[in-house]
């Protein structure tokens, strides 16, 4: 696998992002933005499940109430693969509108009821559910962007995904003018031309801890995948930037952070 520091020299700057959900090419999102809400969980150290028991409960969950919820675009759960704690687990969801994500969640409680109409049935299969995880975790919501690569098709496996969180550096001397230009470039003749990049979906900053956040994700097949992506970006974007796009590109990041998660297919909506 290619190193951080390699991709850079390689690419220069192209910004990667994980917005957390898969959407079908000819399942366009209406116009207007879509909100994506994203929560870092944690496992339990007192889970006394396995993975495949959590993997049951939680398709029992999305089955019967999140893909029932019409308030609810998308769904998916993401796991560890290379992260800064190995017992993170991002659940990611997307909503049409702001007001969606209050309705989303009165109407889980509505189908939750139609999903196990005993009272106490319902209390213990949600109290096993909320076991595997600390009473520890953080939100997001972002907001999604222009320029998403869609899935061509339903994925009937899980997939890689590279997220990428970038930092806005606010130069300047930097005008939207240039920075579309340059991002146009990458869009058309990068992103959408490397075979590896099965999906691609950017989002900023909504509500969370730092306005300058610009996430990138990126769906691949596998972590086989990951240093063949990096290489065909490579020579891409050699044909698509000029030196001096490359150098104008600099200055509108200050740093990032990346990670790698695995996408569940069987845990998405």
């Amino acid at each position: 696998m290619k190193t951080t520091n390699q991709f850079f020299t390689a690419i220069v700057v192209l910004f990667f992002l994980l917005s957390p959900v898969v959407i079908l090419a000819q399942d366009e999102a209406k116009e207007g933005p879509t909100y994506i809400s994203a929560t870092t969980m944690y496992w339990a150290k007192d889970y006394e499940g396995t993975m495949d028991e959590w993997k049951a409960a939680e398709k029992e969950y999305m089955e019967k109430v999140t893909r029932k919820n019409e308030h609810i675009l998308h769904a998916a759960y993401h796991t560890h693969l290379f992260t800064e704690n190995s017992n993170e687990i991002v659940y990611v969801q997307g909503y049409a509108t702001w007001e969606d994500i209050d309705k989303a969640a009165a109407r889980n409680a509505e189908l939750e009821k139609e999903a196990w109409p005993d009272e106490e049935a319902r209390e213990a299969f949600l109290e096993k559910l909320g076991s595997a995880y600390s009473t520890y975790h953080s939100d997001e919501i972002m907001v999604t962007m222009n320029g998403a690569k869609h899935m061509t098709e339903k994925p009937t496996k899980d997939m890689v995904v590279y997220l990428r969180k970038n930092k806005w550096a606010f130069p300047k001397d930097g005008t939207m003018e240039e920075y579309n230009a340059i991002y146009k470039k990458i869009r058309e003749d990068v992103i959408n031309k490397n075979e590896y990049i099965k999906a691609y979906y950017p989002n900023r900053h909504n509500w969370g801890s730092d306005r300058r956040d610009f996430v990138e994700a990126i769906f691949i097949d596998s972590i086989h995948d990951l240093g063949k992506m990096f290489d065909r970006n490579g020579e891409l974007m050699k044909e698509a930037l000029t030196e001096e796009d490359g150098k104008a590109l600099k200055k509108y990041f200050k740093g990032h952070a990346d990670y790698l998660y695995m996408w569940l297919h069987e845990l998405s909506k």
